[in-house]
């Protein structure tokens, strides 16, 4: 690694900033259409804005995910269930909504060719599985994480990486690559047990927030530092919760922190970076 470089551009502490949910807007997006969810209820909407078709949903839909003619989408249930508040996951003709199967999952990824990959965490699982496009289990790892899909090899799992997020303390967490056959090629070991969503860079570089770290992973899961923005005693880091984000603007770093004693007080760190390639 070497190939990017980082510059502190500003810096600011704000208060607020509590972690939000879901954000506003459709699930999925594709030339122009748009899939929508709602409490009990998913729409499929093309570009002119006509609903092409509408689905009862049971419980909450969170994200949703295309793949030739299937959507998978991952939902919260209503109701705290053997399973808490994690709802079935819903395999989807695109077509017309009608259903192919049901799944359990709490974070998915689109493989291409209308398959999938499904994450579980939690309850003694930390597992991910590789679904068909009818929602067969094609391969299975012990792996659980954000998902970055890269070129597909064999299965289609060629270039899936994972930066891992196993909630323990101290944590084992990883960036992985999932091969063919369940096997789990290990990368470098992270600091965080809930590292955010990473970005993927032109080159396929990922670039984690890690306990107020951001480090880089490249294709080969080789790793380096970029910056130390604050980095986090283990002590602290249940209290901080991360985020990545580019834009035309550049790139920004969130660190949200709950007060220690002060119940519902938050305040936010925020960075603006420059990113650059060497």
């Amino acid at each position: 690694m070497g190939s990017w470089q980082v510059t502190v551009m500003n810096h600011r502490r704000e208060p607020g900033g509590r972690p939000q949910g879901r954000p506003a807007g459709p699930l999925a997006r594709r030339e122009g259409w748009t899939l929508h969810g709602g409490d009990g209820e998913l729409s499929w909407v093309d570009a002119a804005g006509e609903v092409r078709w509408r689905r009862p949903c049971p419980g909450r839909p969170n994200a949703a995910h295309l793949s030739a003619d299937r959507v998978l989408v991952t939902t919260t249930s209503f109701d705290y269930t053997a399973w808490g508040h994690l709802g079935p996951a819903l395999l989807l003709d695109l077509a017309d909504g009608t259903p192919v199967a049901e799944l359990r999952g709490e974070r998915g990824a689109a493989l291409g060719d209308g398959r999938f990959v499904l994450g579980l965490e939690g309850y003694g699982h930390f597992d991910t599985r590789a679904h068909d496009r009818d929602g067969a289990v094609v391969d299975s790892w012990r792996s659980f994480g954000h998902y970055v899909v890269g070129t597909a090899g064999p299965a289609g799992t060629g270039g899936l990486r994972v930066v891992e997020t196993d909630r323990r303390h101290p944590t084992g967490s990883r960036v992985v690559r999932l091969l063919p056959g369940g096997v789990v090629e290990p990368g470098p070991l992270l600091s965080d047990a809930l590292a955010p969503e990473p970005l993927v860079l032109p080159d396929g570089t990922l670039l984690v927030l890690d306990a107020g770290v951001l480090r880089a992973v490249g294709r080969e899961l080789d790793d380096a530092v970029l910056a130390e923005l604050l980095p986090l005693d283990p002590a602290d880091r249940h209290r901080f919760t991360g985020s990545l984000h580019g834009g035309p603007e550049g790139l920004t770093a969130t660190l949200v922190e709950r007060h220690p004693t002060r119940m519902g007080s938050y305040s936010s760190h925020i960075w603006t970076l420059g990113l650059a390639g060497r």
